[in-house]
């Protein structure tokens, strides 16, 4: 489905344009608003191609983790680096080119409310990215046709229900070919019944070759999809395992804890 997605990018000569599959690590990496410490010595490396699922409670750190790799939150200590890369002294063409190699679907969806879906999705590839009208609209087509959006490709966002609003916003992300995608909680924002839609999207993207992080309250997709679950609370990473070892057995105190309550009676279907 998504095979198509990755073969052409906008033309470029900053440091990230090279990049197929790129590895995301994390460096004695601190966050603080004031004297709140957010993120205390994270320390993490995701492989390339790698699809992670960040689970914890709300508050834990989870969204800022994230946020920090496109640099839509500051460091406050520590490193972060894209394919071997530091990212914090990032700016101007640097930095633009590091967000067009790493995408980011927003809770809120984050569509602009006077564009159609198309233009969402052209918008960058233009006025960032320099692509020609033409070219640009084939590729938003090709992508709202990749995530069963084709046929609204000239509605507003008003126009669409919330689970379509957040299948263009994946698809906005993906239009500058980008081998890192965030997700934060993607589903969040969605009524029940419009959640399973975009995780279907997100189902057939995983292991396309893209390096995905994906923070989510949803427990049965993370253990569906991922290759690694990452617990966080606190601040701190608590425990890594693979999603069956997690699921079944997590070794950590906190974590069986967060488990009991969130999958109670579900933890019993999973065991």
């Amino acid at each position: 489905m998504f095979s198509a997605l990755f073969s052409h990018s906008a033309a470029s000569t900053a440091d990230f344009s090279h990049l197929e599959q790129a590895s995301v690590e994390f460096r004695d990496v601190n966050k603080r608003y004031g004297d709140h410490q957010v993120l205390n010595d994270i320390n993490l490396t995701i492989t390339p191609g790698e699809v992670v699922a960040i689970l914890g409670p709300s508050g834990s750190g989870k969204s800022t983790l994230i946020r920090l790799i496109n640099q839509l939150e500051n460091l406050s200590g520590g490193e972060i680096l894209v394919d071997n890369k530091p990212t914090g002294r990032l700016s101007g063409n640097g930095l633009r080119q590091l967000r067009s190699r790493v995408g980011f679907v927003f809770q809120q969806f984050n569509l602009y409310a006077h564009l159609t879906a198309s233009q969402n999705i052209t918008l960058a590839l233009e006025h960032v990215h320099g692509w020609k009208p033409r070219p640009a609209q084939e590729r938003a087509l090709t992508l709202l046709e990749n995530v069963g959006m084709l046929e609204k490709a000239h509605h507003f966002p008003a126009e669409l229900s919330g689970g379509q609003q957040q299948r263009v916003a994946i698809a906005r992300a993906l239009a500058s070919s980008p081998q890192i995608i965030l997700f934060d909680e993607p589903t969040s924002a969605l009524d029940p019944e419009m959640i399973g839609e975009v995780l279907l999207v997100m189902k057939a993207l995983a292991h396309s070759g893209i390096t995905m992080i994906v923070v989510t309250h949803e427990m049965q997709f993370a253990r569906e999809i991922a290759d690694r679950i990452v617990f966080i609370d606190g601040g701190q990473i608590l425990e890594t395992a693979p999603p069956e070892q997690f699921f079944r057995q997590p070794s950590h105190p906190r974590a069986q804890r967060f488990l009991q309550k969130v999958l109670n009676p579900l933890h019993q279907e999973l065991l």
